[in-house]
């Protein structure tokens, strides 16, 4: 199957990788340093199990994805309108578009200016670009998609090319436990830019990231979203086994590149305005990084 990647930053250059690894013809859609790498070497791929060079296409064009039967839209929240307008004209009739971003709304946005069903997706995985064409995989890699007429054969390609895939019912709950564990983590790891591991450590952090749980429970309670499983401790296992992972929201800070966390934190205390829920610890950590990110 050919299977475009629009936004080829480190979750689509991992999963993109790992598809390649098992056959399918990838193409990677990204920004110029990164395509001019992979064309001249290959994705450098740097995982727990192995380090390779992966041989793949890539292109700096939207319309790259022509063709392709999967399109995975792996951009930042903050571009996904403009993404969707760039892939739109390209997409084949019988295209599977599945995103893979942060945040709890993009598969909607994509639906609503696509104009065709997106399956949405939420990704486990902590990755880096460590330079151009280069990407490194700290630990984990599973998602979790929504049901949808293609789902068991996604994830059947997706597991012969070693990532895990759960097919969810409550897939709406399992983005809402994904961006509670981002609120939690990627602001305070940006605004210290420390490590997962190295951040759970510190004197008072488990109560501040209680806090925020707690505010994005309290929402996502009146949005009426059940969220699965245990949120607490799920929040301490990625302190885990995320140990040398810095947050994305970090990263950003760090090149000086715009971050998401409008629609992390950012996300939580809009809709706690709009529903009448108090989010002072996430207002705080949304402010703090958005001074930082004007600097």
């Amino acid at each position: 199957m050919k299977i475009a990647v629009m936004g080829a930053g480190a979750v689509g250059c991992y999963y993109g990788g790992m598809l390649a690894r098992a056959g399918h013809e990838v193409v990677l859609i990204g920004r110029a340093q990164h395509v001019e790498a992979v064309r001249r070497d290959g994705l450098l791929m740097e995982t727990q199990t192995f380090t390779a060079h992966v041989p793949l296409a890539a292109s700096t064009d939207a319309s790259a994805v022509a063709g392709a039967g999967l399109v995975l839209c792996c951009v930042k929240s903050t571009d996904t309108t403009e993404a969707a307008a760039q892939i739109g004209p390209h997409l084949a009739d019988d295209a599977t578009i599945l995103s893979l971003q942060n945040g709890v709304d993009n598969a909607e946005r994509l639906q609503y200016l696509l104009q065709r069903e997106v399956t949405p997706a939420v990704v486990y995985v902590a990755t880096e670009m460590a330079g151009p064409g280069q990407v490194r995989h700290h630990g984990r890699g599973e998602l979790v998609i929504g049901p949808s007429p293609v789902s068991d054969e996604l994830a059947q390609m997706f597991a012969a090319a070693g990532v895990p895939v759960e097919i969810s019912d409550n897939v709406s709950g399992a983005l809402w436990a994904k961006l509670i564990l981002n609120c939690a983590y990627n602001a305070l790891s940006a605004i210290t830019q420390l490590p997962y591991g190295r951040l759970v450590q510190g004197t008072g952090v488990e109560d501040v990231m209680r806090d925020v749980v707690e505010e994005c429970l309290a929402v996502a309670a009146a949005e009426g979203i059940s969220i699965p499983g245990d949120i607490h401790e799920a929040i301490r296992r990625i302190g885990r086994t995320m140990q040398g992972q810095l947050s994305s929201t970090a990263q950003d800070l760090a090149r000086h590149k715009p971050s998401e966390i409008d629609h992390l934190n950012g996300h939580i205390v809009r809709r706690g305005e709009a529903l009448g829920i108090a989010t002072p610890a996430n207002r705080v950590l949304h402010t703090v990084v958005r001074l930082l990110e004007a600097r």
